[in-house]
């Protein structure tokens, strides 16, 4: 694809987007179930091999992953697993777990319809749903150190320094 087809993709979507805001935002989605053997959590991509391409909201096909789902997965994947290390090291019996993720993501920053609109997620919700008997007490530790110890979730939550270089071969 060269840059004129790319444009003339986009164009409609983000005349669409100029003219109602609300459809640029789109959930993305990621989930996952707690392995009960191991300490793994399994993460549902649909492809053994994760192709990332266009979200079909700006001019994807839909058939690749885009960064966002990509994001989401990884961070269903380190909560899981760090939910399950938790559980282990605290002695909280899980018989099933499951992981999921949520985040609204607006495309007009993305595709420079709006200026001002985020580039990246608004919000990312992050959910836990256990089979326990452990008490409450222990339920709400598990949460505390899983959000503590899960490495993705403290990358967003405090933005590391960043840089980019881009090198010719």
């Amino acid at each position: 694809m060269d840059a004129t087809a790319l444009r003339a993709l986009q164009a409609p979507l983000k005349d669409q987007y100029r003219n109602d805001p609300d459809k640029a935002v789109i959930t993305l989605k990621a989930q996952g179930t707690l392995d009960d053997q191991h300490i793994a959590c399994k993460v549902e991509t649909g492809r053994a091999l994760a192709v990332a391409g266009l979200h079909p909201a700006t001019g994807g096909s839909g058939a690749e992953l885009c960064s966002g789902d990509m994001l989401l997965e990884a961070l269903v994947a380190c909560a899981g697993v760090t939910l399950k290390a938790v559980a282990t090291a605290l002695e909280i019996e899980l018989r099933h777990g499951a992981v999921k993720a949520e985040g609204d993501l607006d495309f007009r920053g993305t595709l420079g319809v709006d200026k001002t609109a985020p580039v990246g997620f608004r919000n990312i919700r992050l959910s836990f749903e256990v089979d326990t008997d452990a008490p409450q007490e222990k339920i709400d530790q598990l949460l505390k150190l899983t959000e503590r110890y899960c490495v993705v979730f403290q990358t967003l939550n405090n933005k590391p320094e960043l840089s980019a270089t881009l090198t010719r071969k």
